[in-house]
């Protein structure tokens, strides 16, 4: 930690391990190149970006001028939208078979009941895909059975054929419309961790394993920081990837600051599972460790973080010697301006970008500052107390660790 506070960063190496998202890497760096000209022109900074070399697997540079000093920032995004897609391949029964079966696993293993005494928010979020697929099965059933019968009133012989080709047809359109609905999308999510029962899957223990190679080339190389930034699901990622890094010993004492960051964690609906063995001794271990600052950011006003749950000790992993994560809140109702936050506060998919957007009233967490600018992650929070309202009593009923 002395080694970080003391280090002014000229240049930083970012990686960015995003959540369940399908899309192309992309939309992270337009997003990025958007907010942070927001950000800039309201915090009076100077922050531009330009392509990555094409030896990147994706991502941009910054160039920034903040607080007189020019700091340059190679930014690269961790992707595994691949391994998202393919989860994502199934048909409209599979996936209600899959809803039933991750239902079963979060109700009979009481998670979901343990998860709720946390924040109900993400729990609702939990149960909307649950509700919203029934419903259309409900509907789907109902309005072919009202053809059919209208059709049979036709002809005595049509019954069956129009029922079924309209609950076809009814069942495929609502597939169809899930770019407004998100049900299939959240379903897919919660069951590509939860039939698992919290255990990692396969392709993603080989795709963590080859984050931890690029991260352990870049602490070889000449920058003053290499920072990993978890989002949502890429948090619990994040958490694994760090660890594996060191229990294998490849943060050099002299090398770069290696600095942790999650935005909007949903740690727990992983950690509270029965399988999650790794992923507890992961957090165990970045809890206790003193190479690596470790700061948790999330806000109450995001409905699908477990916002201030300090993810370690809600699972009940923490050790004597607990020294991370640093959890506080980006406090969206007061560094949004009134009017902002009224035309957000509805819209539950945008919050849970908010961390990796402008704020109108900034406070103390500035995204764009923390990737772009002087100073190490250890450097900006040190003696930044944790917020009194975080959740911390131990509420997961399975705290078996992997050796």
């Amino acid at each position: 930690m002395s080694r970080q506070a003391q280090k002014t960063v000229r240049r930083r190496r970012v990686f960015y391990i995003p959540g369940y998202d399908p899309f192309h890497p992309r939309r992270y760096r337009e997003l990025y190149r958007k907010e942070s000209a927001a950000q800039a022109a309201i915090s009076g900074y100077d922050i531009k970006l330009r392509p990555a070399p094409g030896t990147a697997r994706f991502g941009w540079q910054v160039t920034a001028q903040i607080d007189g000093i020019e700091v340059d920032t190679s930014f690269e995004v961790l992707t595994w939208s691949d391994i998202v897609k393919q989860s994502m391949d199934l048909n409209i029964p599979m996936t209600y078979l899959m809803l039933a079966r991750t239902a079963w696993i979060y109700i009979g293993t009481g998670a979901i009941f343990r998860l709720v005494k946390m924040r109900k928010g993400p729990v609702i979020a939990a149960f909307y895909p649950v509700v919203v697929l029934l419903l259309q099965l409900i509907l789907s059933i109902g309005l072919s059975l009202g053809l059919g019968a209208l059709a049979a009133f036709v002809h005595a012989f049509a019954f069956w054929p129009v029922t079924l080709v309209a609950f076809v047809f009814l069942m495929r359109w609502f597939r169809q419309i899930d770019n407004r609905i998100f049900a299939y999308y959240l379903m897919l999510d919660y069951a590509y961790s939860g039939c698992a029962r919290g255990a990692t899957p396969p392709e993603l223990v080989i795709r963590i394993a080859e984050f931890v190679e690029e991260i352990t080339a870049a602490l070889q190389s000449d920058v003053d920081e290499v920072l990993v930034v978890g989002h949502s699901s890429g948090a619990h990622i994040g958490v694994s990837v760090l660890a594996d890094l060191l229990a294998a010993g490849a943060v050099p004492a002299d090398g770069p600051a290696l600095s942790f960051l999650t935005l909007g964690q949903v740690v727990p609906m992983v950690s509270f599972l029965p399988d999650a063995d790794v992923l507890r001794r992961d957090l165990h271990a970045m809890a206790g460790q003193e190479q690596v600052p470790w700061v948790d950011v999330s806000a109450p006003g995001d409905g699908c973080a477990f916002a201030l749950c300090d993810p370690v000790s809600v699972s009940g992993v923490a050790p004597e010697n607990k020294r991370w994560p640093l959890v506080f809140s980006a406090a969206f109702t007061q560094s949004l301006s009134a009017a902002r936050w009224k035309a957000l506060r509805w819209r539950f998919f945008r919050l849970h970008f908010q961390y990796l957007c402008a704020f109108d009233r900034p406070r103390d967490y500035d995204y764009f500052q923390i990737t772009a600018g002087p100073r190490t992650l250890g450097e900006r929070y040190a003696g930044r107390p944790p917020s009194r309202s975080r959740i911390q009593k131990p509420l997961s009923a399975y705290r078996t660790m992997a050796p």
